[in-house]
């Protein structure tokens, strides 16, 4: 008897809630246009806006039923008879707007990047959100200049470790914010030159201690709340407040503060960026690439969960206890 092909699987969001409502259930793999590709996925990232989309908090809202995960890794299957510059077996990173938690998807070719040779699949499946957001909010909103003090929130984080990791590529002082020691450890193995531990002292004293009053010139700060809130009181004269993310709430910005410190307020939304000018996109995906193969950056994977504990691994991120990224191995 021929072997039964089992078919692949893919975690399915039918109601809004948190991780524990999202289902695993199986389906019958698309047909493939003359355009496409098939990729069989091998690991996806997991991210904040995942979770938020599950739960319809976050801006993009797509249509029930859905499939989570925006960037995934694995080998090319099939290609579409049009499609040039991709071969089968090729190793690849998948970048979508959601559909990444599956065993395989269909996309167009521009949807994928080569996996850096020294990478595996989880972490080629956790490199370009969180280093993409890191290099659009150090690189193009915040003119990070070498030499200037960076205070990182939320260092243990995918997002905060890529900060910490590219501010010491671009020649800064890089101060790492964090909730345990165990993220400050593999923080300051980053590149972190200043460590401060959420808790044990308020930070914004902490930086004022570290720069001589001075204060910080660049905050990136996925958190908000009052850490946001915090951190106008502790930066330089012509300082840039990265807005990345609000995991600790939405914060109040001081106005007066930042009139006094000439400063500026700047929302991060790398993947909009890109959608409105794909330039953009084009310089950042090759120096990262630049950087990866140079073995410059990479991602920590603190977590290999596999896709059937979807929520087990999702609630990692939601309970801060991953320290860099969280993957989902098929």
């Amino acid at each position: 008897m021929p072997e039964r092909r089992l078919m692949p699987r893919r975690i399915v969001c039918r109601e809004l809630g948190p991780p524990e409502r999202l289902r695993l259930e199986t389906f019958a793999s698309a047909p493939l246009g003359a355009e496409q590709v098939r990729v069989a996925i091998r690991a996806a990232g997991i991210n904040f806006p995942d979770i938020l989309m599950a739960a319809g908090d976050y801006q993009l809202k797509p249509e029930l039923p859905f499939t989570p995960g925006v960037e995934a890794a694995g080998d090319v299957a099939e290609v579409g008879h049009a499609v040039n510059g991709v071969a089968v077996g090729d190793k690849v990173i998948v970048r979508m707007r959601h559909g990444a938690y599956a065993d395989e998807a269909v996309v167009a070719p521009s949807q994928l990047t080569p996996l850096p040779s020294s990478f595996d699949y989880a972490e080629g499946a956790t490199f370009l959100a969180a280093h993409g957001t890191a290099y659009h909010g150090l690189i193009d909103r915040g003119r990070l200049e070498t030499g200037e003090v960076l205070l990182v929130h939320g260092a243990g984080g995918g997002v905060g470790l890529a900060a910490v990791e590219m501010g010491k590529q671009l020649g800064a002082t890089v101060i790492a914010a964090a909730s345990s020691e165990d993220k400050l450890a593999v923080a300051q193995a980053r590149g972190a030159d200043h460590l401060v531990l959420y808790g044990r002292e308020p930070f914004r004293e902490a930086v004022k201690r570290i720069t001589d009053g001075r204060g910080a010139d660049v905050v990136f700060d996925p958190v908000g709340g009052p850490v946001f809130e915090e951190s106008v009181r502790c930066i330089a004269w012509g300082a840039r407040l990265l807005v990345i993310g609000f995991t600790g709430g939405v914060g109040m910005a001081r106005t007066n503060l930042l009139l006094i410190k000439g400063a500026s307020v700047l929302g991060v939304r790398a993947g909009e960026a890109v959608r409105r000018d794909p330039g953009l996109g084009e310089v950042r995906l090759r120096t990262l690439l630049q950087w990866a193969e140079a073995g410059r950056i990479r991602p920590n994977v603190s977590h290999r969960i596999p896709l059937e504990d979807h929520a087990r691994a999702m609630r990692l991120l939601i309970e801060r206890k991953a320290i860099g990224r969280v993957a989902l191995i098929m």
